[in-house]
């Protein structure tokens, strides 16, 4: 292969891992209940396997082409990060640590030193409802809202009439600083929203994320180190603190991530275009929007169409997710799943059982051996199965 495209749709789960119970999400299977409740229109992904994979239940043409499986996640947890990074190469034996109860106050207490001044709320709650809740406060103190949620963030809101980005990032910055050792949460998250009263609040595009640097050798890495190119759009920057890229943009929405691996499919390079397409998480998956998540699908498959015919000799299109996020199940949390694996080249013929991969980081292992590199980590490729 000269040329990989891996699609990261943020949250597409296809089912609950062996091991979900432990998560409480014994049950969840977010694509199957996505397509059972909205109804997607999938041509694109149908016609790479979609509904061979086990427990999806989607109609598989009779000229479908394509590499199709599901991937078991080793590390511990369901978050963004711990995704990426075992997709990536870089497997967690521990979870990052999560606080539901709110920070320590010897954390918020460092926290407010560095900025000098107060800050509100400490406590878990959704990102809509806590501007509700503390919005019009911070408005009147300047003192910024400090929330987290199931994942292991420390997201910090303000209004960008009071607060200038730059500032708030800098905020960020200081708290990524602080949160270290038992308090080394995955990511600092800057959410800064605009409005002047609680119902009229809204987040802008100009959330920015402060994440750990990965504590292994990624796909990303060793690409780079042996000359490759890579290109990571959308969060992709913020999840591997732009290690191991040669170029990223932080494309925000889907929408716009989509056109910007479009666009990249037009230039001449060998190597990696990373993309996380994250609107079926934080849009739909947490509000817990069959309907938005159905169309969010859709809206991808037919970018997927046009990324099919604009595909040259030697490149792969590489679909899979980081974690669920099962928009039928209960609370608003992410979800312990298997991540879906969709692959196809041109002139590919017939379909490919992948099985079930026993990590997400086979991903990283197939990549590896696809430019002819080495590393495996720890995993095992299925480059050879894609060449059949």
């Amino acid at each position: 292969m000269k040329r990989v495209f891996l699609i990261v749709l943020d949250s597409v789960g296809a089912g609950a891992l062996p091991d979900a119970a432990l998560y409480g999400d014994e049950g969840a299977n977010t694509l199957a209940h996505t397509i059972e409740g909205g109804n997607p229109s999938l041509p694109n992904m149908a016609a790479m396997g979609l509904g061979a994979i086990p427990t999806i239940p989607y109609a598989v043409p009779q000229d479908a082409a394509g590499a199709f499986g599901r991937a078991m996640e080793v590390s511990a947890g369901k978050d963004t990060t711990t995704g990426h990074w075992e997709i990536s190469g870089v497997t967690l034996p521990k979870a990052f640590p999560t606080f539901p109860d709110g920070f320590p106050p010897e954390v918020i207490q460092a926290f407010e030193k560095a900025i000098g001044r107060k800050s509100l709320g400490n406590y878990a709650s959704s990102g809509t409802t806590i501007l509700d809740e503390l919005g019009e406060e911070h408005l009147k103190t300047g003192f910024p809202i400090v929330y987290t949620s199931a994942d292991s963030v420390f997201q910090i809101a303000a209004n960008e009439s009071i607060v200038p980005v730059a500032q708030l990032y800098q905020w960020c910055e200081a708290a990524r600083k602080i949160l270290t050792g038992d308090y080394a949460v995955g990511r600092v998250i800057a959410r800064p929203f605009v409005g002047e009263k609680a119902g009229a609040f809204t987040r802008t595009p100009h959330r920015k994320d402060f994440s750990l640097d990965p504590t292994g050798l990624t796909i990303l890495d060793a690409l780079v180190a042996a000359g490759f190119y890579t290109y990571g759009v959308g969060k992709i920057e913020d999840i591997f603190n732009y290690r191991g890229l040669t170029d990223s943009i932080h494309a925000a929405g889907n929408a716009a991530c989509m056109q910007e691996w479009l666009l990249s499919m037009q230039k001449d390079f060998e190597g990696l275009v990373f993309v996380n397409l994250v609107d079926t998480d934080m849009i739909y998956g947490h509000r817990r929007d069959v309907q938005g998540y159905a169309a969010s699908l859709a809206a991808f498959d037919v970018e997927l169409g046009k990324a099919k015919a604009m595909a040259r000799e030697g490149d792969l299109i590489l679909i899979t997710a980081d974690h669920g996020c099962d928009p039928t199940f209960h609370g608003t949390d992410h979800t312990r799943e298997h991540a879906p694996i969709l692959a196809w080249t041109p002139g590919m013929r017939g379909l490919i059982d992948l099985g079930t991969r026993t990590s997400f980081a086979d991903i990283a292992a197939t990549i590896a051996e696809l430019f002819g590199l080495k590393e495996r980590f720890g995993a095992q490729s299925f480059a050879a199965m894609l060449q059949h």
